[in-house]
């Protein structure tokens, strides 16, 4: 219970700080909306929160036991992400003052796709082997309180990705063209792969 604080901080820090996942939060609520954005949202919260509970139950050490899986686990992470940088580089421009429609019919990131992200974001297992060594401990009753962290964690995550998607929609107001939108996303496309392989295995 002590460390409830200090982890409270680290959950903030770790989820308001610019990653893979923000970024797509950013740009899916500039080119679809809040509304729209929102599952993405609920879904890599739930999806990190999820992978703190799966390391807490014995995934973690399983990947400290084969290094070798970590790191393709890793690259396959970069890879997706690098995938994810070059749809949204090369989308059609969208003039947001010309409606949704185009918006519409693009695919986006939904619930299941946020949750997806999760599972192949270094960052986010990183985070995860974190959460687990420095803060749950050994001891008998490991699993209450791994899930306790987990479902605290989720809880300081939502509301720190709602935050980038509330500035998404403020962004948003700044392109009103197709012409602004396409540098919008070369440049949403441009952090998001340097954000990925920052994060990259060396």
């Amino acid at each position: 219970m002590s460390q409830l604080l200090p982890f409270a901080l680290f959950a903030f820090v770790a989820s308001i700080t610019p990653g893979p996942t923000n970024v797509l939060v950013l740009s899916s609520s500039v080119r679809h909306g809040l509304v729209a954005t929102l599952p993405l949202v609920l879904g890599a919260c739930a999806g990190a929160a999820g992978i703190v509970v799966a390391v807490g139950l014995g995934v973690g050490e399983s990947l400290q036991q084969y290094p070798r899986l970590q790191r393709l686990m890793a690259w396959l992470g970069v890879a997706w992400l690098s995938y994810l940088a070059w749809r949204i580089f090369s989308s059609p421009p969208i003039a947001l003052d010309a409606g949704d429609d185009g918006a519409a019919a693009e695919r986006r990131l939904g619930l299941l796709g946020g949750a997806a992200l999760q599972l192949v974001n270094p960052k986010t297992w990183m985070m995860a082997l974190a959460v687990v060594s420095v803060f749950a401990g050994p001891g008998a009753d490991q699993a209450m309180r791994v899930s306790l962290l987990a479902a605290i964690f989720f809880a300081i995550s939502l509301p720190c990705l709602g935050c980038w998607a509330l500035l998404g929609r403020g962004v948003a107001r700044l392109f009103g063209s197709a012409r602004a939108m396409t540098r919008f996303n070369r440049i949403m496309a441009l952090l998001l792969l340097l954000s990925a392989w920052l994060g990259a295995p060396v």
